[in-house]
């Protein structure tokens, strides 16, 4: 009789393994639950006998050696009759078949734990527990040849069979009398776990061996029996066995063994949130039954040991979907606690509640608010650990419920709280790299900050002390590194900025990412464009107002110098790409057409055609002209020095001083950034001339001609150091090669140094066709002179390079020297010997070989010069002696009639201003 079973047992397993499919068909599932009736079968027992018959074996048998359940490597199928035992008695003989079978009961309970898998989350967890269990059983009652072996050996059997009788009823996957017997089953186990929690938990002998196995038995029957019910039926045992299935439960949590932990959670969870299909819905809970689960579960997070660590994943999930609970609310009095184990607890549940967050919007604004809240004061938690945890926590929030917090805890004066802030910022915004709505948030943050009056909460000290927003700014650098695609930032960035033009905070931002920008110029450029058209366009609406009212608007000022401010915090580079149609348009191509409406009068079509109408519109704002001017300095040389030269020949012709004033302003820059660049074209012959005749004009100290001047005498002291900077060659093949023939071949005429100098030391005077000359002229022709003196001086303070030091005194003081004693008129030798005194200040040792000639230069006018004469020689004596040392070893040879000339005039001179110069002179060489 045993062959045939065990022969239709093994046929009905190849049948069961030959599905590969995860969902098992209908010959499948019968052959599966045929195995699982034939081998209940073999146990010739009957489920009603069971528990008699396992507290007997497990209270005589098992105390021999104890039962292991540690866990095993998986077994494969394997038809073997290699551990068959022999020599067992004749009512052993069934259930020695169905150890002999133990492998096919492996490979069967393993197939349906991969059939289960997917809709059964419960019973496969029970599964998992049977699969495991047998897998040990078979290696721990291992066969032998001894007699005792054999004892040891029949006690696996009978365990054996009397756990899968149970296991096996409740393994099958179609039991149409299952329906009737489901409350007997369940009534038993629960009297079960009832009766060893009772009777084992103080017996340590039996209930580390017996007590605790056997509660592992029927934690697992239990597991499988709920996890198998359908839908109608778990609601019906939850119903009537729910609150006495909560409170037996509740006591298992406190078990030292982790699978009697795991098991109670995870049946627990089942019985509280009325599921065992693992999806859990708000809607079906109970919050009467839930609130007298905490009451019982919320002590276990009261101290750091397995119990609680599963307690926090039950917690965690409960209150992820029913977070505006008063579970969390006690959660998060938790994370205040003085407690530190209630403190990590809550924290790791509410990492938890975080973590699935990303699989559910179930959490309030107001929740998520208040769990940041609390994470930001966790940054000065006294245990790392927990600091850490909300350092990490902290960027999976909505930046917009941190951020405000977080960048004032970055200036907190506790070194600790700045330290883990500051990690955290760091954090989010690498988290948000991509996001311009993170970059918004922050930048009003730090708006209202620099706002507030009270900067003492921020760490800064002091009254009136400012936020340090370079501390903020410094923090973003790895974010800076961080985004891949900044084209995606650029359009939500600058409706920041223009949205808020007077920000200053958007502002300094915008400077620390400017190289960034700058790489997705166009799309900025483009920006600018199309801001600037619709501000043309709101300007017309606003025609018919009052001109004072409208141009007297702060907010107006600041729309107009908003785009302005965005180019100049970009780098040079961006305006060296002649190809840009956004920076420069047509104007390369069509740079010799000057008019002011190709420019833009219908609208920019680049920005340099903005920049250019800005600077030269008189009915702009001020400051909008002064900051265009300035950046049409930037502009490249090709474009800009052309039309720049005419429309400066225009304004001197209409005598539009404010035209004059910006376009000598652009040069200046234009110069002083570009250098040779600007200065090698054929235009500054006609920037010279005009400039020649602004400075020629009659003028008052102080009117807008001055200025005027002003402004012609620092442009050509820059084209003086581009000069001499860069050692322009004599040679014109230097220069541009579009000079045409009535610009002249010599280098003289080219040479603004030599026009210069020409023009200060000549002593020729300008004369009318009749050879006559005027009062009015010879004035101006001195003044013009002056002017000439002033830039030279102009020059020595702005040159920089020592190179272009030594070709400016190579250039200018032999020339000057040679001439100063011809001059006739008092006024321009002493405005020479001035020019003498600066180079010497500020050229240092490179007028070395000229030390001894400036010397006599200096003493003769201290002699023989006007009152003027004598104090700037004075001036000149004074440098000379206090220049570098090789100078002052240059002429300590005639220091000694210096000394006796000196010593002369302080007694004799008309002048006490001369006195005491040369007085203080003299106590200088005393000492």
């Amino acid at each position: 009789m045993i062959f045939p079973l065990a022969l239709s047992g093994e046929c009905y397993i190849q049948i069961i393994l030959q599905g590969e499919h995860e969902l098992p068909t209908r010959l499948s599932i019968a052959a599966a639950d045929f195995v699982l009736s034939l081998s209940i079968a073999l146990t010739k027992k009957s489920v009603a006998a069971d528990l008699s018959d396992k507290k007997k074996a497990s209270s005589q048998n098992l105390q021999k050696r104890p039962v292991s359940l540690a866990p095993a490597t998986s077994s494969q199928y394997k038809m073997s009759t290699k551990n068959k035992p022999s020599g067992f008695s004749g009512d052993m003989e069934m259930l020695k078949l169905l150890w002999v079978h133990i492998d096919e009961l492996i490979v069967l309970v393993q197939k349906l734990m991969e059939w289960s898998r997917k809709s059964r989350p419960l019973h496969v967890k029970g599964v998992e527990r049977v699969h495991q269990w047998l897998l040990e059983t078979k290696r721990n009652y291992v066969c032998s040849s001894k007699l005792a072996d054999l004892k040891f050996l029949e006690t696996g059997v009978l365990l054996l069979s009397s756990c899968w009788k149970h296991y096996g009823i409740l393994l099958h996957l179609e039991d149409p009398r299952f329906s009737k017997k489901y409350k007997q089953l369940l009534e038993q186990y629960v009297s079960g776990i009832q009766y060893y929690s009772d009777n084992y938990k103080d017996d340590h002998e039996v209930a580390e061996d017996s007590g605790t196995e056997t509660l592992k038995f029927f934690m697992n029957c239990l597991s499988l029996l709920l996890g198998r019910l359908n839908v109608k039926q778990f609601e019906t045992a939850v119903a009537e066995y729910g609150s006495q299935l909560s409170e037996l439960l509740m006591s298992q949590l406190r078990s030292s063994d982790e699978q009697v932990v795991d098991s109670t959670i995870l049946i627990l969870k089942a019985v509280i949130f009325k599921t065992k299909d693992g999806s859990v819905k708000s809607s079906l809970l109970d919050s009467k039954q839930m609130d007298a689960a905490l009451t019982m579960l919320l002590p276990f997070l009261d101290e750091l040991d397995g119990s609680a660590r599963a307690v926090v994943k039950l917690v965690a999930e409960y209150c992820s979907i029913y977070a505006d609970s008063r579970c969390m609310e006690e959660v998060l009095k938790r994370l205040s606690s003085e407690n530190v184990s209630q403190r990590k607890n809550a924290a790791d549940v509410i990492s938890d509640v975080i973590n699935r967050s990303f699989e559910t919007t179930n959490i309030p604004h107001a929740v998520w608010q208040d769990l940041a809240n609390r994470l930001l004061l966790c940054l000065g938690d006294g245990e790392s650990v927990i600091r850490s945890q909300a350092s990490t926590l902290l960027p999976l929030i909505d930046p917009s419920l941190v951020l405000p917090e977080l960048v004032l805890l970055v200036y907190s004066q506790d070194e600790s709280v700045e330290l883990y802030a500051s990690r955290t910022f760091k954090a989010v915004m690498r988290n948000h790299k991509h996001s311009p709505e993170v970059i918004c948030t922050l930048l009003d943050c730090l708006s209202t900050l620099c706002q507030n009056s009270d900067l003492n909460a921020t760490g800064s000290k002091g009254e009136g002390a400012k936020l340090d927003i370079d501390k903020i700014l410094k923090l973003l650098s790895d974010w800076t590194l961080l985004v891949e695609d900044w084209n995606s930032l650029v359009d939500p960035l600058m409706d920041k900025i223009f949205s808020e033009p007077s920000n200053a905070v958007i502002v300094r931002f915008f400077s620390h990412i400017s190289e960034y920008l700058a790489d997705a110029s166009h799309l900025v450029f483009n920006r600018i464009l199309l801001y600037t058209r619709e501000q043309k366009r709101s300007s017309k609406d606003f025609s018919g107002c009052e001109a004072s009212v409208f141009r007297n608007d702060d907010i107006a000022l600041f729309s107009s110098l908003c785009p302005l401010l965005i180019i100049r915090l970009l780098p040079l580079r961006v305006f060296d790409d002649l190809n840009s149609p956004a920076m420069y348009g047509q104007l390369l191509t069509r740079k010799t057409t000057f008019d002011i409406g190709y420019l833009g009068n219908d609208g920019p079509q680049s920005v340099a055609a903005l920049l250019l109408n800005k600077m030269l519109n008189n009915s702009e704002f001020e400051d909008v002209r002064k900051l265009a001017a300035e950046l049409c300095g930037r502009i490249h040389p090709n474009i800009l020095v052309p039309i720049i030269s005419h429309k400066l020949k225009d304004a001197t012709n209409e005598r539009d001083l404010l035209k004059i004033k910006a376009c000598l302003f652009a040069l200046c820059t234009s110069f002083m950034i570009r250098g040779k660049d600007s200065f090698l074209r054929k235009d500054i012959l006609r920037i010279r001339s005009s400039i020649e005749t602004v400075l020629s004009w009659p003028s008052t100290g102080g009117d807008d001609v001055s200025k005027a001047q002003h402004g012609c005498i620092d442009c050509v002291a820059w084209m003086v150091c581009a000069e001499v900077e860069f050692s322009i060659p004599s040679k014109t093949a230097t220069l541009d090669t579009t000079c045409n023939s009535d610009a002249g071949d010599s280098a003289k005429k080219w040479s603004v140094c030599t026009y210069v100098i020409e023009n200060l030391t000549q002593d020729r005077c300008p004369t009318t066709s009749e050879g006559i000359t005027s009062k009015s002229e010879v004035s101006i022709h001195l003044s013009f002179r002056l002017c000439m003196a002033n830039i030279l001086i102009s020059a020595c303070q702005k040159i920089s390079n020592s190179g272009g030091m030594k070709a400016l005194a190579r250039k200018a003081v032999p020339r000057i020297i040679q001439s100063v004693e011809d001059i006739l008129d008092s006024e321009i030798k002493a405005a020479c010997i001035q020019v003498l005194f600066s180079m010497v200040y500020h050229l240092k040792s490179e007028i070395l070989q000229y030390s001894s000639d400036l010397l006599t230069v200096a003493m003769s006018s201290l002699r023989d010069g006007s009152h003027k004469e004598k104090l700037v020689g004075a001036k000149l004596l004074a440098s000379l002696m206090a220049s570098e040392e090789e100078v002052v070893g240059s002429i300590a040879g005639g220091l000694l009639e210096a000394r006796e000339t000196l010593a002369s005039i302080s007694l004799s001179d008309s002048s006490q201003d001369v006195r005491e110069v040369c007085q203080k002179l003299l106590m200088c060489m005393t000492f």
